[in-house]
């Protein structure tokens, strides 16, 4: 199993920023991909951002410039540095780990309101 340290989320105003991060224990394995997604209520997870032990990285298409994904190795920690947020980035953000097998392991949650 695969347990989850979340962090960073908040309440924030519009145009502000908020870093989250994310450590695995447990059967963590490399190459791994790890990431965050989003769930806002009433709709479907989408990807935020992933990043890989090679430093690939993907983002969804809202991000537009305004996320950042990066990892420390040696904490194998992920980090998502997220500016200019919007309303529309309210929802709760959930870290996801992939094994080289492809399962995939989901942490809990950490909520990000974005409100004046």
């Amino acid at each position: 199993q695969v347990q989850f340290m979340e962090s960073g989320g908040g309440l924030v105003q519009p145009g502000g920023s908020l870093r989250l991060s994310c450590t695995p224990s447990g059967r963590v394995f490399r190459p791994y991909t790890m990431g965050w997604y989003r769930q806002a209520p009433g709709k479907q997870r989408d990807l935020v951002a992933t990043i890989t032990t090679g430093e690939l990285v993907s983002y969804g298409d809202f991000v537009k410039g305004r996320f950042t994904i990066s990892r420390d190795d040696a904490k194998s920690t992920i980090f998502l540095q997220m500016d200019s947020l919007k309303p529309e980035d309210t929802a709760t953000y959930y870290c996801m780990y992939r094994t080289p097998s492809n399962e995939e392991y989901w942490g809990q949650g950490t909520q990000v309101t974005v409100s004046s």
